[in-house]
C-alpha cells in the first residue's frame, strides 16, 4: 500500500477548564503562566476519570463520527504514561470497544510523551507490512498530566487524540525521511508511587532543545541523500511537542540556528554573524539567553506563519504528554483543512529520558474517492468544543488534584468527583473494588 497515513482524526478534552490568569492571581504572579509560559488555560479532570476513560471516549468519538466498523480495525496502539497498572496494558482497556472483534494487534507504548509518536509508527509500519490484513489500524495519544502544589502544577493538562491509520490517506507519512535521537538523561521521570514526576526543567529544557537540534539534523542528512536540500522554509507548517508553548518558541528557534551553522551567509542572518559556531561552543548555545532571544526574532515571521496556526488547541488544553503534538496537528487542520493539501508538515516529538524524533506528512486529496479527507477532519469544530466548556476556579481545580492524589493506588475506591461534569458520550470510571478491578459507565 502507498501514501499511508492518518486517514481520520478525533479528539477528546475535558469539560472542566481552569484560567492561567486565575492561577497567576492565586500565585501572586501576574504574566507567569500566560505570558512566560504562553498559556490560557488548561484542562482537568478529577478522580470520576481515569486514562482508560479519557482514551476510550476519544476511540469512540473516532468510530462512531467517521463510520469505522469495529471488525475492520486490525491494530489497536495506545501510547500514554498515564499508567493505572504497571503490567497490565491500557489497550486492553479498549477493548470493549470493539465488541467481538478480539483479533487486533498492539499494546500500550510508554516513554514520557514519545508514546504516542512510536504508536503512529507503529501502526503505519503494520499497515505497510507483509502481515498487514486489508484492515485499518487506530492509534490513540493522550494524558492526564498532574504536578503536586507548586511552579510546575500550571503546566497540567489533559486531553486525547484519536487517528485512523490505512493507506491513500488525507496526510501521507514521508517514507524514508524521518530521523531520531536518543540519550540517556534524568530531566523527567517518575519513580514514585504517585502520578507526580520528579522533573528537573534546566536539563529539561536543553534536553529538549538538543534533541531538536540532532533530529533537525538527521531529516536534513537524510534528505540530502535523496537529493533535497532541506532549510526550514522545506516545510510549511510544524507541528511540536508542546510542554508549554514559551518551549515551542524556543524549539523552533533551533531549527533557524542549525540553518545558520549550516550556512551562515544565508539571506536573514546578518545581524547574527557574532553567534557563529566559531564563536559560541554548541553546548553553552543551549543554555544562552543571547542566543535564544536573537533567533527567536530571526524565526518570528516563520513562527507566525508555520507554527501558530498549530497552537490554539495546545494553548487552551495544556500539556497533553503523549497526544500534545497531536493536538497541535489538529488544531492545524481546524485551522487550515484542505489548504493543507500539497504542504509538508514537519511533526516534532519529544518524550523524556529522552527520545526524540521529527517526521512529515503530506497533505494530499485521495487517489480514489474517498469519505477520509482533510476536510471531514476539520468539520469535527474543535473550536466549538472548546468554547462550550466549562470555566472553573482555581480553588476548583485544586480540590480535583486533591480527588486525584487521594485516590491514586487506592482500592476500593469511590470516586468523588461529579459525574455531572462529564460530557455526554463520554466514558466515565464508577468504581475499583478491592482487588483493583476497574468498572465504567457512559453518560
Amino acid at each position: 500500500p502507498s501514501n499511508v497515513g492518518i486517514l481520520a482524526m478525533e479528539a477528546y478534552f475535558p469539560t472542566c477548564f481552569v484560567d492561567q490568569t486565575a492561577l497567576e492571581a492565586q500565585d501572586g504572579c501576574a504574566g507567569k503562566y500566560t505570558k512566560g509560559l504562553g498559556q490560557n488555560r488548561l484542562a482537568f479532570v478529577t478522580d470520576r476519570e481515569d486514562i482508560a476513560s479519557v482514551l476510550m471516549t476519544a476511540v469512540q468519538r473516532l468510530l462512531e463520527r467517521f463510520g469505522v466498523d469495529p471488525a475492520h480495525v486490525g491494530r489497536l496502539e495506545v501510547g500514554t504514561e498515564s499508567l493505572i497498572d504497571k503490567s497490565k496494558s491500557v489497550k486492553t482497556s479498549l477493548m470493549r470497544l470493539f465488541g467481538e472483534n478480539k483479533d487486533i494487534e498492539g499494546v500500550t507504548s510508554t516513554n514520557a510523551c514519545y508514546g504516542g509518536t512510536a504508536a503512529l509508527l507503529n501502526s503505519v509500519a503494520w499497515v505497510q507490512s507483509e502481515d498487514w490484513d486489508g484492515r485499518l489500524a487506530i492509534c490513540v495519544a493522550g494524558d492526564i498530566a498532574v504536578y503536586e502544589a507548586g511552579p510546575a502544577r500550571p503546566t497540567s493538562g489533559c486531553g486525547a487524540v484519536a487517528m485512523l491509520i490505512g493507506p491513500d490517506a488525507p496526510l501521507a507519512l514521508e517514507p524514508g525521511l524521518r530521523a531520531s535521537h536518543v540519550i540517556d538523561c534524568y530531566d523527567f521521570y517518575k519513580p514514585h508511587h504517585s502520578e507526580y514526576p520528579m522533573v528537573d526543567g534546566k536539563l529539561s529544557q536543553a534536553a529538549y532543545l538538543g534533541c531538536v537540534d540532532a533530529c533537525y539534523r538527521g531529516y536534513k542528512a537524510k534528505a540530502a541523500r535523496r537529493g533535497e536540500k532541506v532549510t526550514v522554509d522545506s516545510f510549511d507548517y510544524v507541528c511540536m511537542h508542546s510542554p508549554y508553548h514559551k518551549l515551542v518558541q524556543k524549539g523552533f528557534a533551533r531549527f533557524l540556528y542549525m540553518d545558520f551553522l549550516d550556512d551562515p551567509t544565508q539571506e536573514g542572518f546578518s545581524e547574527v554573524q557574532h553567534l557563529s559556531g566559531d564563536k559560541v561552543d554548541y553546548n553553552a548555545s543551549l543554555e544562552s539567553r543571547e542566543v535564544d532571544a536573537a533567533f527567536r526574532e530571526v524565526s518570528a515571521s516563520s513562527y507566525r506563519e508555520k507554527i501558530l496556526p498549530s497552537s490554539f488547541v495546545s494553548k487552551e488544553v495544556g500539556n497533553c504528554y503523549t497526544g500534545a503534538v497531536f493536538m497541535n496537528l489538529l488544531s492545524l487542520i481546524s485551522d487550515v483543512g484542505p489548504g493543507m493539501v500539497g504542504k509538508r508538515v514537519g511533526m516534532f516529538s519529544y518524550g523524556s529520558g529522552s527520545v526524540s524524533s521529527l517526521y512529515s506528512f503530506r497533505g494530499r486529496i485521495p487517489d480514489t474517492p474517498s469519505e477520509f479527507t482533510l476536510e471531514r477532519i476539520q468539520a469535527i469544530g474543535v473550536r466549538g468544543r472548546l468554547a462550550e466548556r466549562k470555566s472553573c476556579t482555581s480553588e476548583e481545580f485544586a480540590q480535583a488534584m486533591n480527588f486525584r492524589e487521594a485516590a491514586y493506588g487506592q482500592a476500593p475506591h469511590q470516586p468523588q468527583g461529579s459525574v455531572e461534569d462529564v460530557p455526554v458520550g463520554a466514558f466515565f470510571l464508577e468504581s475499583v473494588n478491592e482487588k483493583h478491578h476497574r468498572s465504567y459507565g457512559r453518560k
